[in-house]
């Protein structure tokens, strides 16, 4: 093949290939407010980014106290992530975000974990505190998946603080900066705990 003719052949090829990595897909997700996901709407995402769907419940005694759902467009790369803390006055908290990249792949009813009834024969120190970073704890029996002790601080503002502790899933460990109900950025720590053991 002559030299020009092997040139334009190359040319060609790389034209063809910057064409075709210039083109970008698109599909909708659906996208719905932070309170609440009856009413959707649509949006169109190019597929270098992804569809999203998180959902967070906070529950005292079985009783659902808050309830946020979101669904959209991620704007950067979407990281999923899945965890459930059962903490002191009987509070459990429940999170799931999740990822996909599909034509409305974000449309169904997504459940955040539930809390198991079974012992798993871990004890943690567990309490609630509202403003102080201090608490008296108590053991806590485990169950399920929850088998890591956490301590959880969470900051809505310059005076709105949470300090909590209790049993968590492993994936709810050493989380930093995670914005939960909205508006609380949370950071824990957890460690190991043997059965019997508050200390």
């Amino acid at each position: 093949m002559p030299p020009s003719s092997a040139l334009k052949s190359l040319l060609t090829s790389w034209v063809l290939t910057a064409l075709v990595s210039s083109i970008v897909e698109s599909y909708k997700c659906t996208s719905c407010s932070l309170y609440g996901c009856s009413a959707d709407m649509q949006r169109t995402c190019e597929t270098s980014k992804s569809c999203f769907v998180s959902k967070q419940e906070l529950r005292a005694s079985g009783m659902l106290l808050q309830h946020v759902e979101e669904k959209g467009c991620s704007s950067s790369k979407c990281v999923p992530r899945t965890f459930s803390a059962t903490l002191g006055d009987d509070q459990t908290f429940g999170y799931s975000h999740q990822c996909c990249e599909d034509e409305l792949c974000n449309q169904g009813d997504f459940q955040v974990p539930q809390k198991s009834s079974e012992p798993n024969g871990i004890k943690c120190p567990a309490c609630y505190n509202v403003y102080d970073i201090s608490c008296d704890p108590v053991l806590l029996d485990c169950t399920g998946t929850e088998t890591k002790c956490v301590e959880v601080i969470g900051i809505d503002s310059p005076i709105f603080m949470i300090f909590a502790m209790g049993c968590a899933t492993e994936t709810a460990c050493n989380l930093k900066n995670v914005t939960i109900l909205n508006s609380i950025k949370i950071r824990t720590y957890c460690r190991e705990q043997s059965s019997g053991d508050a200390h």
